[in-house]
């Protein structure tokens, strides 16, 4: 491992070669279907002549211009077409370096806009159980996955959580999904109340949630009641599209789906595909002009914000989403990957729940489909599902502590936009082989 500090110190990967559309190679020629994307990232594969000569086109003329002194083209173009397409209310472009940065501005974009506005006292954030919004120490903080947070909670700002919109473990059997949606939302609407709406500046929600609980989505209706909630109290609604944003889940921005339009809206991932790191926190018009026409000045900012090249490459991955009309291509390869999950583990002794949008789908593995009750966390399902698939040459995203940080196993799916027809049955097949590998360890 020479002195990389990797991941996980007492584990070496192998060392990647090249990529091809949806396949991957390392150094001893050995090829993997990338069914997950890294992490939901690589919407376009791995060989996207276009974007690649954006980048090169870009260096050629200049690679980097600090912000504080000017701005660029394929920046301002990249947030043109962007706002173009963004939920109406929507106006501005604030470009990052990843995620996690997207939603550090968002949090801080907040606060001062409720000091420029006078409303100095709302300072809190809620958020929900089970959710995942980025690693830095503010990103971390208002996440609800637990083992993330644990040790570093004592460095953490204070946030307050309420119940995830996760029908398969909370709907009770009495009631419609519609009804448990309204339950569920209602949540917002009570902890406001115990906290004082006063003191509140934001909710913070993934529409489809990703890693921590597994491409599951919120109940229709949802949203828009926590639409309602946020308006009646003078709150603002943050949407986390970082990962199930930018077409993944079959439309641009996944709030679309919901009928509604945050306040601030964050994305990365496959903003840059991959390509180039990148990351943006948009927002409203009202916010914008709050701080125009207060100070006039955000008080944040990061060094290579902005930065034209990776700017170019992001511009010419969004051209490609939408002219190429990939977003057809989610909903249609989605489908069929759907099917082929359901053909293989609709009636799989381990598989609880097939869940998701577009080609971001989750499997929750459970020890008995019945009961729903999970697997013992000693057995590691998720890692062992992992290790099975990329051995033979699968990779997949599988995480544990689905249900409260500590139980339960799902398995992230989000190929790339370009899948093929042939490559959603090997994808299915080898996660098959995968799933009762390791499943077959704890029987």
């Amino acid at each position: 491992m020479g002195h990389v500090f990797s991941r996980h110190t007492k584990i070496v990967p192998p060392e990647i070669s090249h990529g091809e559309g949806c396949y991957v190679y390392d150094v001893n020629g050995k090829k993997y279907l990338d069914g997950c994307g890294g992490a939901a990232v690589s919407c376009l594969g791995h060989s996207d002549k276009d974007v690649t000569e954006a980048i090169k086109a870009q260096l050629d003329k200049i690679a980097f211009a600090h912000t504080g002194f000017f701005t660029s083209k394929p920046a301002e173009e990249l947030c043109d077409l962007l706002i173009k397409h963004a939920p109406d209310g929507i106006e501005r472009v604030y470009l990052v370096s990843g995620g996690s940065e997207a939603v550090e501005a968002a949090l801080k974009l907040a606060r001062q806009y409720y000091l420029e506005i006078g409303q100095g006292a709302r300072n809190r954030v809620i958020t929900r159980m089970q959710s995942y919004h980025g690693n830095t120490l503010g990103a971390l903080a208002i996440g609800g996955n637990m083992w993330r947070r644990e040790p570093f909670d004592p460095l953490m700002i204070e946030t307050f959580h309420i119940p995830a919109c996760y029908a398969y473990r909370d709907q009770h059997d009495d009631e419609s999904e519609y009804e448990y949606g309204q339950r569920v939302a209602n949540k917002l609407d009570e902890e406001l109340i115990r906290l004082g709406p006063e003191t509140v500046m934001a909710f913070i929600a993934e529409p489809v949630v990703g890693a921590t609980l597994g491409a599951v989505p919120a109940v229709d209706g949802y949203f828009k009641r926590v639409r309602e909630i946020c308006d009646k109290y003078g709150v603002l609604l943050i949407l986390d599209e970082v990962m199930c944003g930018m077409g993944r889940t079959g439309t641009l921005f996944a709030s679309e789906q919901e009928g509604i339009t945050p306040d601030i809206l964050c994305i990365a991932k496959g903003l840059g595909a991959g390509y180039m790191p990148i990351g943006a926190m948009m927002c409203s018009g009202k916010i914008y002009s709050a701080i125009e026409d207060g100070s006039g000045f955000f008080q944040h900012g990061h060094t290579y914000m902005g930065h034209p090249t990776v700017a170019a490459g992001s511009l010419a991955v969004v051209k490609a989403i939408i002219e190429r009309d990939l977003i057809t291509n989610v909903l249609d390869k989605g489908d069929k990957l759907r099917q082929a999950l359901e053909q293989r583990f609709g009636q799989h002794s381990h598989v609880g729940d097939i869940r998701g949008r577009g080609l971001f789908l989750g499997l929750e593995l459970v020890k008995n489909r019945e009961t729903k009750e999970p697997f013992d966390p000693s057995y590691a399902i998720n890692k062992k599902i992992k290790k099975a698939a990329f051995e033979i040459g699968l990779m997949c995203y599988p995480m544990g502590g689905t249900i409260d940080g500590k139980l339960g196993d799902h398995v992230l799916i989000a190929p790339p936009f370009i899948i093929e027809d042939d490559q959603i049955e090997e994808l299915a097949d080898k996660l098959l082989d995968a799933v009762n590998t390791a499943c077959a360890t704890a029987s």
